[in-house]
């Protein structure tokens, strides 16, 4: 493989590592991630780490704060209202706009992507029924053509990843996905006060969902488990090749 290829891939592995981690809330609030050391655990350079670094604090999974450093997203409970009042505002009129314009070929695309949500769930993949949910809204926003309301979304989606991935009891995610199953069949009946009705439902049961943390159920040594975590990847890539 070129290089560049495979250092692109690399690069993804370790991406997807930390974000599994970071979703999963196996990693405490405000812990910092030190570039040197994280390069130790990835074999690879500090500048390539911290380009993932980057990555993941453009996507809301990490605070990057300059002159310090990178540090895991510390959401308060106290920040849900307003960022979810926000999203109930944007993706109400998403889900709105959509009905009765949205096609078969999207329509069975959220099937689809509804089908990869619940098997996640019975596999008890916690990061990735995480990551799927947010998506299933980035897939609806990005079915409106505007670049505008896909930046502005995927601005909020990833405020509530944190936010869920903290905050949320894991046996939630199952409530989750049956409500995006509703908003999916007001779209395809193309019954726009429907589709609203539920979008708005949704979001705000997610968001009574949300509780303060009872003791601690994060790993203290964040670099022990992310190590844990490639050396866990690493063998599973070994065995697929």
């Amino acid at each position: 493989m070129h290089y560049i290829a495979r250092m692109i891939l690399q690069e993804e592995s370790i991406h997807r590592v930390l974000s599994q981690a970071l979703l999963a809330g196996r990693l405490a609030p405000g812990t910092q991630l030190v570039e040197t050391r994280l390069a130790a655990v990835f074999g690879v350079t500090r500048e390539r780490v911290r380009k993932v670094l980057h990555r993941l604090g453009h996507e809301r999974l990490l605070d990057v704060v300059p002159n310090r450093g990178c540090f895991v997203s510390n959401p308060t409970l106290a920040q849900a209202r307003e960022i979810y009042d926000a999203r109930r505002i944007v993706e109400g009129g998403i889900v709105g706009w959509l009905a009765g314009r949205i096609g078969v070929d999207q329509i069975a695309a959220l099937r689809a992507h509804a089908e990869r949500e619940h098997a996640a769930l019975h596999a008890g993949d916690r990061a990735q029924s995480i990551r799927l949910s947010g998506e299933f809204h980035m897939l609806l926003a990005g079915f409106t053509d505007s670049a505008f309301v896909m930046r502005e979304l995927q601005e909020l989606v990833s405020r509530t990843s944190m936010l869920v991935a903290f905050f949320e009891p894991a046996a939630s995610s199952e409530c989750a996905c049956e409500e995006h199953d509703e908003i999916l069949m007001a779209l395809q009946q193309g019954d726009a006060a429907r589709a609203v009705r539920a979008m708005h439902v949704h979001l705000s049961l997610i968001e009574t969902r949300l509780r303060p943390r009872v003791g601690s159920a994060t790993v203290p040594d964040a670099e022990a488990e992310i190590a844990r975590a490639w050396a866990a990847a690493q063998n599973s890539n070994a065995e697929t090749a």
